[in-house]
């Protein structure tokens, strides 16, 4: 028998990341010319990886907005959305503290930086001012929606369309009008994230391929020590965290669990963006997990714009990597302070580009170390970043798991069947419509 259709496509999806590795790393070490690395490298593999990440995009602003419009009319009891929300908010910030914890005790351990030789790197790194967290909470509220979904900005979004669904829900008749309209958009929008999902092998092998090539893996070495402890604590959180979270909250086979979120994940580290995996994390959590639309469609976008734990954990170790390199020696009440901050960010620096350094300037900060260190790491971030947004991914996965298991809004058989997200599934698992349609 024919394996299902999103087994295939998951397999293609490896074998382009393991393609994309292996010629990019050829690429590197044979050297590409000027003609392979116009035409090729810059050219074609440029022009389909971007294309491939722009139609993610393209996606995300109309999916969450109609999906979470969808989802808050699903409540019939508006009071299970804030409850809904305060749950999702504390295992966002849980998970991120957890996860910053284990990169300092590992790199506690580990010690990497010690005989590292800071000037050898000619490297410069400016740090981008975060705004206060009062002013983040201020933003949050959106002057113009229609300028924050041009903008992409994902709270405005969130906000706006919580606002705007239970305004639905509280229009009645009218509201169920509107509703209906949405239900129609919101199918619609998942077909069109399926073709783009068709394309996949081909972005990621794209993607992958220029990455590699244009890194390779000489640059590793001289920050071996960072980069393979960063690599086990992320390790760490994707498979133990994680997994015993949902065995213990959840009561989740965490093998099971783990197939589930290939897809997500293979995304998120070959694009190292979470906001443009979105489409593809929502249609896993909802149709290959059995967690109903009202709390995904919540917990994802909401995960995918203050969930940081993988980028919790590079300021963690990097905090102990450029402090040794510097030979500061870092007390308790340092690293303390490093878990507080790392994990307060996560929120405070929501809607900034390159979150990662910017955070990580802060942390840096606030336990007195030079911010000029994060120029040694720069050089191995592009990697890090890939494999850190797989985690940041699956923390999105797993938090939106457990808070629709509390909520009793998660479809057990879904989450068994195998072949959950196929067409064959989709016949014997349908998504149930809106009750207020």
């Amino acid at each position: 028998m024919a394996a299902p259709e999103t087994h295939r496509l998951t397999r293609q999806i490896v074998i382009a990341m393991l393609a994309g590795i292996v010629l990019g790393v050829t690429l590197n070490q044979l050297g590409t010319g000027p003609w392979l690395q116009t035409f090729l490298v810059d050219g074609l593999l440029y022009v389909i990886g971007s294309v491939f990440v722009s139609a993610l995009k393209m996606m995300v602003v109309p999916l969450v907005f109609v999906s979470l419009v969808v989802g808050v009319t699903a409540l019939s009891d508006l009071r299970v959305l804030g409850r809904i929300g305060a749950k999702t908010l504390a295992l966002y910030l849980a998970t991120t503290a957890v996860a910053v914890t284990i990169a300092l005790t590992l790199a506690g351990l580990v010690g990497p930086g010690h005989g590292f030789d800071a000037g050898k790197t000619e490297a410069s790194f400016g740090g981008k001012e975060a705004p206060p967290l009062t002013q983040v909470l201020i933003d949050m509220v959106p002057t113009n929606p229609v300028a924050a979904m041009a903008e992409g900005d994902m709270l405005q979004i969130i906000v706006f369309a919580l606002l705007f669904g239970v305004a639905v829900t509280m229009s009645g008749a009218r509201g169920k009008h509107v509703l209906n309209l949405f239900n129609d958009l919101d199918a619609v929008i998942m077909h069109m994230v399926e073709w783009i999902m068709r394309l996949a092998p081909y972005g990621v092998f794209a993607l992958i391929t220029r990455t590699f090539a244009s890194q390779g893996l000489d640059i590793l070495l001289p920050l071996a020590a960072y980069f393979l402890t960063l690599t086990a604590a992320l390790a760490i959180q994707l498979f133990v965290t994680y997994p015993l979270l949902l065995r213990l909250l959840a009561s989740h086979n965490p093998v099971t669990s783990l197939k589930k979120i290939r897809d997500p994940a293979a995304f998120a580290f070959s694009t190292a963006s979470s906001g443009a995996t979105i489409p593809v994390t929502l249609h896993t959590v909802e149709y290959k997990m059995g967690v109903k639309n009202s709390v995904a469609s919540f917990s994802i976008p909401l995960g995918a714009t203050i969930n940081m734990d993988g980028t919790a954990m590079m300021q963690g170790v990097a905090t102990v990597f450029i402090a040794n390199v510097y030979g500061i020696d870092l007390s308790l009440t340092d690293y303390l302070l490093v878990v507080l901050t790392a994990t307060l960010a996560s929120i405070g620096t929501a809607a900034i580009p390159a979150v990662g350094l910017v955070t990580l300037t802060m942390v840096l900060g606030q336990v007195g170390l030079p911010v000029e260190g994060i120029a040694l790491i720069i050089g191995v971030d592009r990697l890090l970043d890939m494999m850190r947004t797989t985690v940041n991914v699956a923390g999105d996965c797993a938090v939106s798991c457990i808070v629709a298991k509390s909520e009793h809004a998660f479809d057990q058989a879904v989450f068994d069947d195998p072949d959950a997200g196929s067409v064959e599934a989709a016949t014997r698992h349908p998504i149930p419509a809106s009750p207020a349609a």
